[in-house]
């Protein structure tokens, strides 16, 4: 029988301890380790949290880039006895609902809309198929985007809707799944 990867979702608050719980979960699982970072350095502030991502994860890491086409991306390490620490999901949904196209976001048709969704939905569900159909294991972190206010702005309610759904499609696709907060860990699945 062919070996399925594994899915561990952690999800909660931004400052929650959610990259440190995810850090934690791989070291447990004693594999090989890469790291996808989903975030662009765009600014000095993103420099910075990189820089300090970085020195806690320590050297042990192969670290690849990327927020498109992340499955293409780990294709070379389908066989690897390892496991992929994906960070994150919603820099990856902000991505490439932003990079790719310059929008006004306030006055976006329904159809762009969907349009939108479904190709971040695809590259979710990509990256879902690929680990399951992979000797990799994955642990996934999210930002828990739906228990803060409403946002003001277009743009920010077109994130929350579809950084939300994408969270529950990983949600409902994952072997495990971790609420952080305040540093806590509650089992959710």
């Amino acid at each position: 029988m062919r070996y399925l990867g594994k899915i561990i979702y952690v999800t909660g608050g931004a400052r929650s301890g959610k990259s440190s719980f995810a850090e934690k979960k791989v070291f447990q699982l004693n594999k090989e380790r890469i790291y996808v970072a989903t975030a662009i350095s765009f600014d000095d502030e993103m420099r910075e949290r990189v820089r300090l991502h970085k020195i806690q994860r320590g050297d042990s890491w192969t670290t690849i880039e990327g927020y498109r086409d992340v499955d293409k991306l780990l294709e070379c390490y389908k066989e690897l006895n390892g496991v992929v620490l994906l960070d994150c999901l919603t820099n990856l949904v902000t991505n490439n609902m932003i990079m790719e196209k310059e929008l006004d976001w306030d006055n976006v048709s329904q159809d762009i809309l969907k349009e939108i969704e479904e190709d971040v939905k695809n590259q979710v569900q990509n990256i879902i198929k690929f680990i399951k159909n992979s000797s990799l294991d994955m642990v996934i972190v999210s930002n828990e985007v739906g228990m803060g206010l409403v946002p003001p702005y277009a743009l920010g309610r077109y994130f929350r809707d579809i950084g939300g759904r994408m969270n529950q499609l990983v949600g409902k696709e994952c072997d495990e799944a971790y609420l952080i907060v305040s540093g806590l860990e509650l089992k959710l699945k």
